[in-house]
């Protein structure tokens, strides 16, 4: 029997998914379950253990009919026996229609187990998918057992002491970002941690700028994996940063994590979830202090 759970991302999305999906493995325990999500994160979910298969949809316009046809086609192919859908888009409510898998837990007109809540769209994206497995006959979605999430980091040669940071984040929702890294990256730096700076290859910028405000900084933006980022939360003292996708896998691994945001998102609906997660928020990023947010950061991870 196959069985398809659907998360395309983004990064916070596909890790707040890791407990459905999790919950989904142990639900089918025999059966043959295949993940459909975007290249970005593939490597992850065929790292956890969790799926006979990783298909990768990196959901192409019309403007490419090829490739979306061989993603149709093998999508309805595969005659899946039950179909989760996370991503509950209006994409995935097309390949609904065109599937038409006999279960299908989703948000999809006229699918089999529908999440029918009508405050679906105000509730945390972890209880919303827990409640949405719960109709569809998954009871629990306890946390996920995250032990293979993390890469061997030696390369990177890091001091013992050092914080994370996060800057970046969706380059068209600026005002999401904090605008005073690099005073914080100083700031840390006088109480004996390394500031490490984490974030896509497009985030460099971000990077330089601390580098240049804190020397002893060391800038890995663009260098490391998911896995590798990871590593780096495992061994973290602190991770400070944005409302933005590596937040949420640094919360689920442990590390203490604060995160920033702006009017910009709700933290009631989509803050990250983990064993020490803080949150700070202002109508506007630059009205928060950096000294606030040094001793907020020094008492969730217990800093001198």
């Amino acid at each position: 029997m196959k069985i398809l759970a659907i998360r395309h991302g983004a990064l916070g999305d596909v890790i707040q998914a890791l407990g459905p999906f999790q919950a989904i493995r142990r639900h089918h325990a025999e059966a043959h379950l295949v993940a459909l999500t975007g290249s970005p994160f593939a490597e992850l979910l065929r790292a956890s253990g969790w799926f006979q298969e990783v298909w990768v949809d990196d959901r192409p316009s019309l403007l490419r009919l090829p490739t979306l046809i061989r993603t149709i086609r093998r999508l309805r192919d595969a005659r899946f026996a039950a179909v989760y859908d996370l991503q509950t888009s209006s994409r995935t409510a097309w390949y609904f229609t065109l599937m038409g898998a006999p279960r299908w837990s989703g948000v999809a007109p006229g699918c089999s187990h529908p999440h029918d809540n009508p405050n679906r769209i105000h509730m945390h994206t972890v209880d919303r998918q827990a409640e949405q497995l719960r109709i569809a006959g998954i009871e629990e979605v306890p946390p996920p057992d995250l032990a293979w999430f993390g890469a061997d980091v030696s390369r990177l040669d890091l001091p013992e002491n050092f914080a994370l940071l996060v800057p970046g984040g969706s380059r068209h929702r600026p005002a999401k970002r904090w605008p005073y890294y690099p005073a914080l990256a100083k700031a840390l730096t006088g109480r004996g941690l390394t500031p490490v700076v984490v974030g896509a290859a497009d985030e460099s910028d971000l990077g330089r700028a601390i580098v240049a405000e804190a020397p002893g900084a060391i800038d890995l933006t663009g260098r490391t994996s998911l896995l590798e980022l990871g590593g780096l939360a495992r061994q973290a003292r602190i991770a400070v940063g944005n409302d933005t996708g590596p937040m949420h896998a640094t919360a689920a691994l442990g590390c203490p994590s604060l995160v920033l945001f702006s009017e910009e998102s709700d933290p009631a609906r989509c803050a990250p979830r983990g064993e020490a997660v803080g949150t700070m928020r202002r109508i506007h990023l630059k009205d928060l202090p950096v000294t606030d947010v040094l001793q907020e950061a020094a008492g969730l991870a217990r800093l001198p």
